[in-house]
Protein backbone atom coordinates (compact mmCIF):
# COMPACT_ATOMS: atom_id res chain seq x y z
CA UNK A 1 0.00 0.00 0.00
CA UNK A 2 3.12 2.35 0.55
CA UNK A 3 4.30 1.77 -2.63
CA UNK A 4 1.14 1.70 -4.57
CA UNK A 5 -0.01 5.35 -2.69
CA UNK A 6 2.95 7.21 -2.57
CA UNK A 7 0.77 10.45 -0.84
CA UNK A 8 -1.20 8.24 1.42
CA UNK A 9 -0.11 8.44 5.20
CA UNK A 10 -0.35 6.27 8.19
CA UNK A 11 -3.65 7.01 9.18
CA UNK A 12 -5.11 6.46 5.66
CA UNK A 13 -3.74 3.03 5.78
CA UNK A 14 -4.42 2.22 8.77
CA UNK A 15 -7.98 2.73 7.45
CA UNK A 16 -7.92 1.05 4.76
CA UNK A 17 -5.92 -2.24 6.91
CA UNK A 18 -9.03 -1.92 9.12
CA UNK A 19 -11.60 -2.28 6.21
CA UNK A 20 -9.84 -5.59 5.08
CA UNK A 21 -10.35 -6.62 8.94
CA UNK A 22 -6.36 -6.05 10.16
CA UNK A 23 -5.99 -4.02 13.12
CA UNK A 24 -2.47 -2.96 13.21
CA UNK A 25 -1.63 0.36 15.49
CA UNK A 26 -0.92 3.74 13.83
CA UNK A 27 3.08 3.68 15.17
CA UNK A 28 3.63 0.13 13.65
CA UNK A 29 2.68 1.64 10.57
CA UNK A 30 4.96 4.62 10.40
CA UNK A 31 7.88 2.06 11.41
CA UNK A 32 7.50 -0.15 8.30
CA UNK A 33 6.52 3.66 5.80
CA UNK A 34 9.65 4.60 7.43
CA UNK A 35 11.43 1.68 5.94
CA UNK A 36 9.42 1.24 2.63
CA UNK A 37 9.99 5.27 1.95
CA UNK A 38 12.53 6.81 3.76
CA UNK A 39 12.23 10.70 4.50
CA UNK A 40 8.92 12.07 2.51
CA UNK A 41 9.95 15.87 0.84
CA UNK A 42 6.93 18.24 1.45
CA UNK A 43 4.70 18.54 -1.11
CA UNK A 44 4.58 17.39 -4.77
CA UNK A 45 7.82 16.69 -6.66
CA UNK A 46 8.52 17.73 -10.25
CA UNK A 47 8.56 14.20 -12.17
CA UNK A 48 5.31 13.78 -10.16
CA UNK A 49 3.77 16.41 -11.54
CA UNK A 50 4.87 16.33 -14.83
CA UNK A 51 3.33 12.33 -14.89
CA UNK A 52 0.19 13.53 -13.13
CA UNK A 53 -0.39 16.36 -15.72
CA UNK A 54 1.26 15.63 -18.78
CA UNK A 55 -1.62 15.94 -20.94
CA UNK A 56 -2.10 19.07 -20.00
CA UNK A 57 1.29 20.61 -20.39
CA UNK A 58 3.02 21.42 -23.35
CA UNK A 59 7.07 22.44 -23.70
CA UNK A 60 8.30 24.79 -25.70
CA UNK A 61 11.94 25.64 -26.60
CA UNK A 62 14.66 27.01 -29.43
CA UNK A 63 16.97 25.27 -31.36
CA UNK A 64 19.80 27.45 -33.28
CA UNK A 65 21.34 26.25 -36.48
CA UNK A 66 22.73 27.53 -39.56
CA UNK A 67 22.40 27.56 -43.48
CA UNK A 68 24.30 27.21 -46.29
CA UNK A 69 26.13 30.53 -45.60
CA UNK A 70 26.87 29.87 -41.69
CA UNK A 71 24.21 32.17 -40.81
CA UNK A 72 21.82 31.78 -37.88
CA UNK A 73 18.27 30.41 -37.90
CA UNK A 74 16.20 30.01 -34.93
CA UNK A 75 13.63 27.08 -34.86
CA UNK A 76 10.71 27.46 -32.19
CA UNK A 77 9.00 24.48 -30.89
CA UNK A 78 6.02 23.70 -28.66
CA UNK A 79 5.90 19.87 -27.35
CA UNK A 80 2.82 18.33 -26.15
CA UNK A 81 4.18 16.26 -23.39
CA UNK A 82 1.65 13.40 -22.55
CA UNK A 83 1.52 12.42 -26.29
CA UNK A 84 5.12 13.69 -27.36
CA UNK A 85 2.91 15.52 -30.06
CA UNK A 86 4.64 18.43 -31.59
CA UNK A 87 1.60 20.85 -31.95
CA UNK A 88 3.69 24.06 -33.70
CA UNK A 89 7.12 24.39 -35.57
CA UNK A 90 7.96 28.26 -37.07
CA UNK A 91 11.40 29.52 -38.01
CA UNK A 92 13.28 33.31 -37.75
CA UNK A 93 16.32 34.97 -38.27
CA UNK A 94 15.43 37.36 -35.44
CA UNK A 95 13.63 35.65 -32.46
CA UNK A 96 12.52 38.92 -31.02
CA UNK A 97 9.50 38.47 -28.08
CA UNK A 98 7.30 39.77 -30.21
CA UNK A 99 7.70 37.32 -32.86
CA UNK A 100 7.59 34.28 -29.77
CA UNK A 101 4.43 35.48 -28.43
CA UNK A 102 2.45 35.73 -31.97
CA UNK A 103 3.78 31.87 -31.94
CA UNK A 104 2.23 31.28 -28.78
CA UNK A 105 -1.21 33.32 -30.54
CA UNK A 106 -0.73 30.75 -33.13
CA UNK A 107 -0.56 27.69 -31.55
CA UNK A 108 -3.48 28.36 -29.38
CA UNK A 109 -6.31 29.96 -31.82
CA UNK A 110 -9.89 30.54 -30.25
CA UNK A 111 -8.40 30.27 -26.84
CA UNK A 112 -7.55 26.79 -26.93
CA UNK A 113 -4.66 25.72 -25.03
CA UNK A 114 -2.93 23.68 -22.11
CA UNK A 115 -3.37 24.19 -18.63
CA UNK A 116 0.64 24.41 -18.10
CA UNK A 117 3.35 25.97 -20.59
CA UNK A 118 6.65 25.20 -19.68
CA UNK A 119 9.66 27.50 -20.59
CA UNK A 120 13.00 28.21 -19.99
CA UNK A 121 14.37 31.93 -18.82
CA UNK A 122 15.88 32.80 -22.41
CA UNK A 123 15.68 36.27 -23.20
CA UNK A 124 13.35 35.45 -26.15
CA UNK A 125 10.21 35.36 -23.73
CA UNK A 126 8.79 38.51 -22.62
CA UNK A 127 5.96 39.76 -20.27
CA UNK A 128 3.70 40.26 -23.33
CA UNK A 129 4.33 36.15 -23.60
CA UNK A 130 3.30 36.07 -19.94
CA UNK A 131 0.03 38.24 -20.65
CA UNK A 132 -1.09 36.20 -23.46
CA UNK A 133 -0.73 32.73 -21.87
CA UNK A 134 -2.69 34.15 -19.18
CA UNK A 135 -5.08 35.50 -21.17
CA UNK A 136 -5.24 32.06 -23.32
CA UNK A 137 -6.02 30.21 -19.63
CA UNK A 138 -2.20 28.77 -19.23
CA UNK A 139 -0.42 29.12 -16.30
CA UNK A 140 3.83 29.55 -17.74
CA UNK A 141 5.60 27.05 -15.41
CA UNK A 142 9.78 29.01 -16.09
CA UNK A 143 12.54 26.29 -15.27
CA UNK A 144 14.68 26.62 -12.55
CA UNK A 145 18.39 27.47 -13.41
CA UNK A 146 21.23 24.90 -14.22
CA UNK A 147 18.18 22.64 -13.80
CA UNK A 148 18.44 20.86 -17.59
CA UNK A 149 16.28 17.99 -16.34
CA UNK A 150 12.97 20.09 -15.51
CA UNK A 151 12.04 20.46 -19.84
CA UNK A 152 13.60 16.86 -20.48
CA UNK A 153 10.92 15.90 -22.92
CA UNK A 154 11.08 18.94 -24.78
CA UNK A 155 15.03 18.80 -25.10
CA UNK A 156 15.10 15.45 -26.33
CA UNK A 157 13.07 16.38 -28.76
CA UNK A 158 15.26 18.85 -29.79
CA UNK A 159 18.10 16.12 -29.85
CA UNK A 160 16.13 14.59 -32.38
CA UNK A 161 15.30 16.90 -34.58
CA UNK A 162 19.46 17.23 -34.44
CA UNK A 163 20.40 13.47 -34.67
CA UNK A 164 17.42 12.58 -37.00
CA UNK A 165 17.08 15.66 -39.64
CA UNK A 166 19.36 18.95 -39.10
CA UNK A 167 22.99 16.81 -38.94
CA UNK A 168 22.07 15.14 -41.99
CA UNK A 169 20.73 18.31 -44.32
CA UNK A 170 22.23 21.35 -45.89
CA UNK A 171 19.67 24.40 -45.07
CA UNK A 172 19.61 26.61 -47.91
CA UNK A 173 17.71 29.35 -46.34
CA UNK A 174 14.65 29.75 -43.56
CA UNK A 175 11.74 29.14 -45.83
CA UNK A 176 14.19 26.04 -46.76
CA UNK A 177 14.26 25.16 -43.14
CA UNK A 178 10.77 25.56 -42.32
CA UNK A 179 9.90 23.29 -45.27
CA UNK A 180 12.02 20.70 -43.92
CA UNK A 181 11.31 20.82 -40.00
CA UNK A 182 7.38 20.54 -40.83
CA UNK A 183 8.14 17.09 -42.87
CA UNK A 184 10.07 15.96 -40.07
CA UNK A 185 7.30 17.06 -37.67
CA UNK A 186 4.79 15.00 -39.99
CA UNK A 187 6.92 12.27 -39.48
CA UNK A 188 7.69 12.48 -36.09
CA UNK A 189 3.79 12.83 -35.34
CA UNK A 190 2.27 10.17 -37.47
CA UNK A 191 5.08 7.74 -38.49
CA UNK A 192 7.45 7.28 -36.04
CA UNK A 193 6.97 5.10 -32.98
CA UNK A 194 8.06 6.31 -29.53
CA UNK A 195 9.40 4.00 -26.71
CA UNK A 196 7.86 6.40 -24.13
CA UNK A 197 4.55 6.34 -25.13
CA UNK A 198 4.72 2.30 -25.74
CA UNK A 199 5.95 2.50 -29.34
CA UNK A 200 2.74 3.90 -30.49
CA UNK A 201 2.63 7.93 -32.79
CA UNK A 202 1.91 10.64 -30.79
CA UNK A 203 -1.22 11.73 -33.52
CA UNK A 204 -3.72 9.40 -31.37
CA UNK A 205 -6.50 9.49 -34.26
CA UNK A 206 -3.54 6.31 -36.14
CA UNK A 207 -3.91 3.16 -33.84
CA UNK A 208 -1.58 0.40 -35.04
CA UNK A 209 -3.54 -3.13 -36.75
CA UNK A 210 -3.64 -6.12 -34.07
CA UNK A 211 -2.88 -8.58 -36.21
CA UNK A 212 -0.96 -8.26 -40.01
CA UNK A 213 -3.09 -8.61 -42.70
CA UNK A 214 -1.54 -9.73 -45.69
CA UNK A 215 -0.92 -7.68 -48.71
CA UNK A 216 2.58 -5.83 -49.93
CA UNK A 217 4.55 -3.52 -47.64
CA UNK A 218 5.74 -0.83 -49.49
CA UNK A 219 7.93 1.73 -48.37
CA UNK A 220 7.38 5.69 -48.16
CA UNK A 221 10.26 8.30 -48.29
CA UNK A 222 10.58 10.75 -45.83
CA UNK A 223 13.35 13.67 -46.25
CA UNK A 224 14.17 12.57 -49.31
CA UNK A 225 14.88 8.79 -48.29
CA UNK A 226 16.39 9.97 -44.88
CA UNK A 227 13.80 8.17 -43.38
CA UNK A 228 11.13 5.58 -44.46
CA UNK A 229 7.58 4.80 -43.02
CA UNK A 230 6.06 1.81 -44.64
CA UNK A 231 2.44 1.10 -44.90
CA UNK A 232 0.46 -2.21 -46.38
CA UNK A 233 -0.74 -1.67 -50.09
CA UNK A 234 -4.46 -1.43 -50.23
Amino acid sequence: MALDNRRWGAERVRGELLRLGIRVSKRTIQRYLRRVRGPQPWGQSWSTFLKNHSNQIWACDFLQTYDIFFRPIFAFFIVELGSRKVVHVAVTRSPTSLWTTQQLRNATPFGTGPRFLIRDNDDKFGTEFARVAEASGIRVLRTPVRAPKANATCERYLGSVRRECLDHVIILGEKHALRVLKEHVAHFNSGRPHQGIGQRVPDKSITPSDEYSAGTVVSVPVLGGLHHEYRVAA
